[in-house]
């Protein structure tokens, strides 16, 4: 939790604040002697209010003027017992509460959320003026005025979306990739620094088997990684106490070699670093959690949705076939966290007779298609082990697509060598299977001329190769995700998803607020061509699945607790298929995350649009 959602805030302020935005709604809020008489004081007010906007009694446009509709609607949901009782409290209450002065358990986040929601209702939001730069909007604004066809329109126009294009190239080049010359002459100088304190040689730092022998992990890569790259107090704390207590960390020295050998304070490599050194507060949960992790941190409830070893299964047609336990190195906010031991554990990579229950399971099973294979990291296998496993998967007359879930294209691509790249080209047979590889790049800067001779060598092998982001904070700045995505075609690979972090609560300093993603993706990445965004944001919900973010409708807006975080009602996706009942949660704070990104340096009224996304 931050500072600004526990932080409290007096009443008067409060009702100060409140006033600003709507005077009379918090007139009726603090006249009304229990809370059922605001209640129906307040939605006889807002009816009143929607009316008024349906007949044009506000001079405001119609972007403005959907939003607010909206809002009345998401203010009239609020107080309905239903939500209340899933949510578990009475988000009308603490506002009523709150405005006369009677609560002061809630938080300036809180208050904030409820200052642009008043602001929405009353036409006041801002959503139809957009980030675009205040001096361009100046230039721009005769635009409704220039001709409705012919060659000057055209020609007028063209000039506007040049200087839309410059303001997104701007952005974009606040994040550079790791294609950029400069960088690269940097990294390699950072490989042979790596490589003078190992005693290897450019030809082992080539080779896949030099790579995982020399993972950095324990006491010996803790003390490597001092002595090779700056860290700050927190970070030499969480890998200190990672050591002591075995909690599972580690890093190839291909991957080191991305990070900023000169300075700690994340400037240049904050996702680079956020990806491998683990926050305190990770480290700690995880400690407090070592005996009971199974159950603590199995956020997707693969234990329910297990219907025997190595198989996860969420969806008719497909399944998650889970061939080994360990990794080249530990993603910080590794989904399976409660299974990861430790970074290349030979004891986790199992055998043949391992495997074969599995397998056998699959033959039984001819509903599936799709066998998405993973792990760990399933490509710690070694070559002949693989080519057993996937001819086996390839001899299931059913299979008709395989595809592989690795990371390796970005901490060690030299795995993917023409041996790797061959095998799975064999495999794929034109009408009858497809192979998939999908990685998981987080950002432009994991991004280099090693991962794109890999993906190279996939492609040219006939396997398409694809992209998975989570939208951690430290990948949610402006115009990051449109770096990442415009880097990731370069070197031929699609964005296939954008995820929302996994909400557990050791991760949290990863998690961003659900409308960022929805804010990426409408301002930013809309300004892509097509094929540079087909990523879908979605949203993990336990047990069942992926919850399209961009399908509004299933999701609801619940409550807003005195923290600040909205609670959202997700439909499962067999809505319209079969009965499920849907899942509440609890979102991140805006403010909070506001807040974050200030303190990085981030100005949050570039942000501002981010309250009005649901």
């Amino acid at each position: 939790m931050t500072n600004r959602e526990k932080r409290r805030i007096e009443p008067g302020t409060f009702v100060s604040r409140l006033a600003d935005e709507d005077e009379d709604l918090c007139r009726l809020l603090e006249q009304s002697d229990s809370c059922e008489e605001a209640e129906g004081r307040v939605l006889d007010y807002l009816d009143d209010l929607e009316a008024a906007f349906r007949v044009g009694a506000f001079n405001v446009d119609r972007i403005e003027r959907s939003a607010a509709l909206r809002w009345i609607h998401v203010l009239k949901d609020l107080p309905s017992p239903e939500n209340e009782s899933i949510a578990g409290f009475s988000t009308f209450e603490l506002l009523w509460r709150t405005a006369r002065g009677e609560e002061d358990e809630v938080s300036e986040a809180f208050v904030d959320e409820f200052v642009h929601i008043l602001r929405a209702i009353r036409g006041r939001s801002g959503i139809g003026k957009g980030w675009f730069d205040e001096e361009e909007r100046v230039e721009t604004a005769e635009l409704e005025q220039l001709p409705a066809s012919g060659r000057k329109a055209g020609v007028e126009r063209s000039a506007f979306l040049d200087r839309l294009a410059s303001a997104l190239w701007d952005g974009v080049r606040a994040h550079p990739d790791g294609l950029d010359p400069e960088m690269c002459a940097v990294r390699a100088a950072n490989r042979d620094r790596i490589l003078e304190r190992l005693g290897g040689s450019r030809r082992d730092w080539a080779r896949w088997s030099w790579q995982a022998e020399n993972v950095l992990k324990g006491e010996g890569g803790a003390q490597l990684l001092h002595d090779l790259v700056p860290l700050s107090g927190e970070e030499a704390a969480a890998i200190r106490l990672a050591v002591r207590y075995r909690i599972p960390w580690g890093i190839t020295p291909y991957y080191l070699s991305l990070f900023d050998f000169e300075r700690a304070d994340r400037s240049v490599d904050g996702q680079v670093r956020s990806q491998v050194i683990p926050p305190l507060h990770t480290v700690r949960a995880m400690i407090e959690h070592r005996e009971d992790r199974r159950r603590a941190f199995d956020y997707m409830r693969e234990r329910d949705t297990s219907p025997i070893d190595r198989i996860t299964r969420r969806y008719p047609t497909v399944v998650i076939l889970k061939v080994c336990g360990t990794c080249p190195q530990i993603c910080t906010y590794c989904q399976r966290n409660w299974e990861i031991e430790e970074a290349m554990d030979c004891e986790r990579i199992p055998g043949r007779g391992e495997l074969r229950p599995a397998i056998e399971w699959l033959e039984a099973h001819p509903a599936i298609q799709d066998v998405l294979v993973t792990g760990g990291d399933p490509l710690v296998l070694s070559n002949d082990l693989l080519s057993w496993l996937f001819g086996r998967l390839a001899s299931i007359r059913s299979v008709t697509h395989i595809r592989i879930g690795t990371r390796t294209p970005v901490t060690a691509p030299m795995r993917i060598d023409e041996a790797v790249s061959r095998m799975l080209g064999r495999l794929i047979d034109p009408g009858r299977r497809a192979v998939t590889l999908v990685t998981h790049v987080e950002s432009a800067a994991e991004i280099t001329p090693d991962t794109g001779a890999a993906v190279a060598r996939l492609k040219r092998r006939g396997v398409a190769v694809y992209n998975q982001q989570v939208l951690t904070f430290e990948a949610s700045r402006r115009f990051q995700a449109a770096a990442t995505r415009i880097a990731l075609r370069r070197i031929g690979v699609d964005p296939y998803y954008t995820f929302y972090t996994k909400g557990k609560d050791e991760h949290r300093d990863y998690l961003v607020p659900i409308a960022r993603l929805l804010q990426e993706r409408k301002e930013e990445a809309r300004l892509l061509p097509g094929v540079y965004r087909t990523d879908e944001p979605v949203f993990n919900v336990p047990g069942l699945g992926k919850s399209h973010l961009r399908a509004g409708q299933d999701r609801e807006l619940i409550g807003i607790r005195a923290d600040g975080r909205r609670v959202y009602l997700f439909h499962p996706w067999e809505k319209g298929i079969s009965p499920v009942a849907p899942w509440p949660y609890v979102d991140v704070s805006i403010s909070s995350y506001l807040a974050r990104l200030e303190e990085r340096g981030e100005d949050p009224r570039d942000y501002e649009s981010i309250w009005y996304y649901l």
